[in-house]
């Protein structure tokens, strides 16, 4: 037996060494046919020896039998999107904003990636071997797909060289360009889906409840970077980098460490002209602050980092037809009148509907109905109209006039004079309502899998779910006679509705639909209330008291929330199970060292940057207000502070130093 097994781990080690000599190096040293021999031994062997089989062995690149859903795992990092440029402006801002936050840095060196248009995941290697992966999802929580996962070639299954116990490792699915041709010839041959787009392809691939299905796909991985940097002895960004490819991970040659600004906007021009030539999408460029010591001190806003941005590529562009338009009712009852073009093909996807926004875009595009028009990806991603091409006119083309009534309720639609939308003040408006359930349900709200919009359509329609609380009220036996649905499917939905009870208040704030309120302002709110109760019990001047939230915003969430019948359903949710939680909590506040405090800053600071102390204020348990009032507890002074010191001494607020701060931050 000692002799099978000495035979079984030399074939995971010569395999895994050809593997990555052949997807990772691109430098094969033997035949697929004698690696096929070595891997037809590997799987012989482990056949007559199953307990041999291990998760890191070379055949779980075959894939594991079908099971029936996904489980969710949760980052123990967040996975931040990032704030995106569309020009070399928007690059200059970039630089600018960094400067500002950090007064004493007098040049930054940047990494410049290709932005791949493929699907983000997780990997974690625990003692050097792939333990889980998951996709990102909404950037908290992710589906696990380890077994899919495993599948792919350049995915190393254990690491190579001097590795951490635990690493997490980040980077993209992506599938090449004439690989997917070749998928897709070959689903065109079989009678089974095209798919749209490498994009679409990667996803599917990699969301196979089956992973043998996923073996049989041409995906492929790039690495950018790692979940916490603490885990490797490096203080640079493209030294990550460096350790990832030395740990066996494909990274892109088309990475360049940039010494200026300048640099970046070069190698962005750079890659666009070199986009047609690639066998993978891009659809743009990620820039990086080098210096992990800055990327720390820049820290992260509530769902981006302020150390990098992604500089898109100019979106790919068509012209078509727009042949009518119709008028969409929100959840807050905006109009918002939505084009029907004759489909056309942009950047491998089928275009035919785009969003006109409002009724002043139209008039500023001046639009009318046959117009040819030419159309474009924004982002190469949503659709969008750029222009008429108003040489093609025949004189037939008709005026777009917004209706007077709701499309659904009839009820006489009203605009504000400071505002740019139309809406419906009906709050009883079927299409209003039925948008605040979707939205409920939806990734931007609690995300309940199975729940999406056309299932509350179908729930909305015949009656069963009128209001929020009503998702609560389902049960297995309400579902299973509808149609679509069967007792597996139904389980899984009420499953995941119960789930759903247990949420952070951001999440839940976000879900409401609040006008004015969305995903940032959300976290922005529960990073300054400790829960849901001491929220509700809030006045608009105090709501204002809060940066980054300014009147419109207050008067929308004390309005909302002095609504009875809002106010009702809240409460009907917490009788219902809601678990509302606040991931900061009021215990782990106090153990800060600034729990409790409200700052409110003045004049210039010497040692740090008005951005950079208010990120480290909020870091270290306190509250950062923009104007005096009696909730100030402290207001840190600079040079030339002005008449706000005055008047704090007079309220007998305490006057805090820029030293003291700083002597008390060292303690976080």
């Amino acid at each position: 037996m000692a002799r099978v097994e000495e035979r079984h781990a030399e074939l995971c080690r010569e395999l895994h060494q050809h593997a990555h000599l052949y997807y990772v190096e691109d430098n094969p040293v033997i035949s697929d046919q004698e690696y096929d021999l070595l891997f037809q031994e590997l799987l012989d062997l482990e056949k007559d020896h199953p307990r041999l089989t291990t998760p890191d062995s070379p055949s779980q690149r075959v894939g594991a039998p079908a099971h029936t859903a996904f489980s969710s795992l949760t980052h123990r990092y967040p996975m931040l999107s990032l704030e995106n440029s569309f020009s070399d402006e928007g690059l200059v801002a970039f630089e600018e904003r960094l400067h500002r936050f950090l007064t004493d840095v007098e040049q930054f060196t940047y990494v410049a990636e290709p932005k791949l248009d493929g699907l983000a995941v997780e990997l974690i290697y625990e003692e050097g071997v792939l333990s889980k992966a998951a996709t990102r999802g909404d950037g908290l929580v992710g589906e696990e797909v380890s077994a899919n996962i495993r599948t792919i070639a350049a995915i190393p299954l254990r690491l190579q060289g001097d590795y951490p116990p635990l690493l997490e490792v980040r980077g993209e699915v992506f599938m090449g360009l004439s690989d997917f041709r070749r998928l897709n010839d070959e689903q065109r041959a079989e009678g089974k889906k095209i798919f749209a787009s490498p994009r679409n392809a990667a996803a599917g691939s990699l969301r196979q409840l089956d992973s043998q299905i996923t073996a049989q796909r041409p995906l492929d991985f790039y690495a950018y970077g790692i979940s916490d940097p603490a885990s490797l002895t490096v203080d640079k960004q493209y030294a990550i980098l460096t350790s990832l490819a030395l740990f066996g991970f494909k990274i892109n040659p088309l990475i360049k460490v940039c010494h200026a600004i300048g640099a970046v906007i070069d190698h962005f021009h750079h890659l666009l002209s070199q986009r047609p030539n690639l066998d993978y999408d891009i659809d743009g460029m990620v820039v990086k602050v080098d210096s992990l010591e800055l990327q720390q001190r820049l820290g992260n806003k509530a769902r981006s980092p302020r150390w990098a941005i992604a500089a898109k590529f100019p979106a790919i562009q068509a012209t078509t037809v727009l042949e009518e338009v119709d008028f969409q009712v929100g959840r807050t009852g905006a109009i918002t009148p939505v084009a029907h073009l004759l489909p056309v093909t942009i950047g491998g996807v089928t275009v035919s509907r785009a969003s006109l926004h409002n009724e002043d875009e139209i008039k500023r595009k001046g639009l009318r109905l046959g117009d040819i028009v030419l159309v474009q990806r924004a982002g190469d991603v949503i659709p969008e109209i750029v222009k008429p091409v108003v040489e093609t006119r025949t004189g037939n083309e008709l005026e777009i006039t917004m209706p007077e009534l709701c499309p659904v309720c009839q009820t006489r639609l009203v605009r504000q004079e400071e505002q740019k939308v139309w809406r419906c003040p009906n709050r009883e408006c079927p299409a209003q309502n039925l948008r605040r359930l979707s939205h409920f349900s939806s990734k931007a709200g609690l995300d309940i899998d199975g729940l999406g919009k056309r299932s509350m359509e179908q729930l909305h329609g015949i009656g069963l779910v009128n209001d929020i609380a009503d998702i609560y009220k389902l049960t297995v036996d309400d579902l299973i006679p509808l149609e679509g649905w069967g007792e597996l499917s139904a389980q899984k939905v009420i499953d995941a509705i119960a789930r759903s009870k247990k949420t952070s208040l951001s999440r839940f704030l976000a879900a409401m639909g609040i006008r004015h309120i969305g995903e940032v302002t959300a976290q922005v709110l529960e990073d300054n209330f400790h829960n849901l109760t001491e929220l509700l019990a809030s006045s608009s001047e105090s709501f204002q008291d809060i940066e980054g939230i300014g009147e419109q915003m207050a008067v929308s969430l004390a309005e909302f929330f002095q609504n009875q019948d809002n106010f009702q359903t809240v409460q009907e949710l917490l009788s219902l199970g809601f678990d509302i939680q606040n991931k900061r909590g009021a215990s782990s506040d106090q153990a800060l060292p600034l729990a409790g405090w409200v700052v409110l800053f003045t004049g210039k600071l010497a040692n740090l940057s008005r951005n950079e102390a208010k990120k480290i204020v909020k870091d270290g348990g306190g509250k950062v207000v923009s104007s005096l009032s009696r909730k100030v507890s402290h207001l840190v002074c600079g040079s030339s502070p002005g008449s706000k010191l005055k008047k704090a001494r007079e309220m007998g607020i305490k006057i805090v130093a820029e030293d003291e701060l700083l002597a008390i931050i060292k303690q976080l």
